[in-house]
């Protein structure tokens, strides 16, 4: 469950540094979004449930900025987010 929280910390953190950096609101408004989904899904009773909706999620946006990172080649922020998104996919796969 920490390492879940930790992600939706990163998730919510990139989105207000690509606000910062690049003035991109799409970036603050989907990563602040993402992250209290993950967080939300973390703190549902139904672990079933929660897991579940954070595959869904952390899949969305391993294919989202795995394309991302695949185009750009840069790591940050597509590839940490690449990487991350796939840990996640294999530890919420693995809970259920």
């Amino acid at each position: 469950m920490v390492l879940t929280f930790i992600y939706a910390l990163l998730l919510v953190l990139g989105g207000v540094i690509g606000y910062l950096k690049a003035g991109s609101t799409m970036s603050l408004v989907m990563g602040v979004a993402s992250g209290a989904a993950v967080a939300y899904c973390a703190m549902l009773e139904n672990r079933k449930l929660g897991n579940q909706l954070i595959l869904v999620i952390a899949s969305g946006l391993l294919v989202f900025m795995g394309m991302r990172f695949y185009n750009s080649g840069k790591f940050m922020p597509a590839g940490l987010v690449t990487v991350m998104s796939a840990v996640i996919v294999v530890r919420s796969y693995m809970a259920l």
